[in-house]
């Protein structure tokens, strides 16, 4: 059975949060197309997981280029990389995989950042080779629902926006194929136009979930 992985980013919960609202249209439209695959959910701001600190940089940069083994590094340093390694192995295991978050300060939320840093592991996510780097993560789809309280598309600001910008080169990094994002943005610049924006951005992600269950491009 194939699985997809549903990761949100917002503290706010569903009934305060448009971009949860959204992202639940994208699952059911997903669901009713493929009610064959199996779907589990990651709340990042619910749940916890190491953080890039300077135990996981060191031990991450022994194990992967100076030769040490686990039982070398100091216990601290080895609790975290075998939960770093435990979270890499479970994200592995799924063939779907759909982020919500908000757009906070022209990136993404914090959190969203320190978890994918915990899915760039040298050899089991990623290779180097003579050729610089390689995604190992292939057979894999990925999209991104991200909610904006400004306008960007179309304006001088869409260049400003980073967090959904790094979010698809680090999962194409890593080997992944990646639908264009949803976006539903304005806002906060168009109070009385929330309703109508929030379901313009379910139509949207109903879309793309319809063709993001069409399958996986296998390579």
């Amino acid at each position: 059975m194939e699985k997809l992985l549903y990761i949100t980013a917002n503290p706010k919960g569903l009934e305060k949060s448009k971009g949860l609202k959204i992202g639940e249209a994208f699952l059911e439209s997903f669901q009713e197309e493929r009610a064959d695959v199996e779907i589990n959910r990651v709340d990042l701001f619910s749940c916890e997981f190491p953080q890039m600190d300077a135990d996981l940089v060191s031990a991450r940069g022994k194990l992967a280029g100076y030769g040490y083994t686990l039982d070398q590094l100091s216990p601290s340093e080895r609790e975290k990389i075998t939960k770093m390694h435990a979270l890499a192995d479970d994200f592995i295991t799924y063939d779907y995989y759909v982020f919500v978050s908000p757009m906070w300060n022209l990136n993404s939320p914090a959190v969203l950042k320190a978890y994918i840093d915990n899915l760039f592991i040298s050899g089991k996510t990623f290779a180097h080779t003579a050729n610089g780097p390689k995604g190992l993560l292939s057979n894999k789809k990925a999209i991104h629902i991200q909610t904006r309280g400004g306008q960007y598309i179309g304006t001088p600001m869409q260049e400003l926006e980073s967090g959904d910008r790094y979010l698809k080169i680090a999962l194409r990094f890593l080997g992944i194929d990646v639908m264009d994002t949803v976006v539903a943005e304005g806002f906060d610049l168009n109070p009385k136009k929330v309703p109508e924006l929030l379901e313009q951005g379910k139509i949207n992600a109903r879309h793309a979930a319809k063709e993001f269950a069409k399958g996986l491009i296998h390579v």
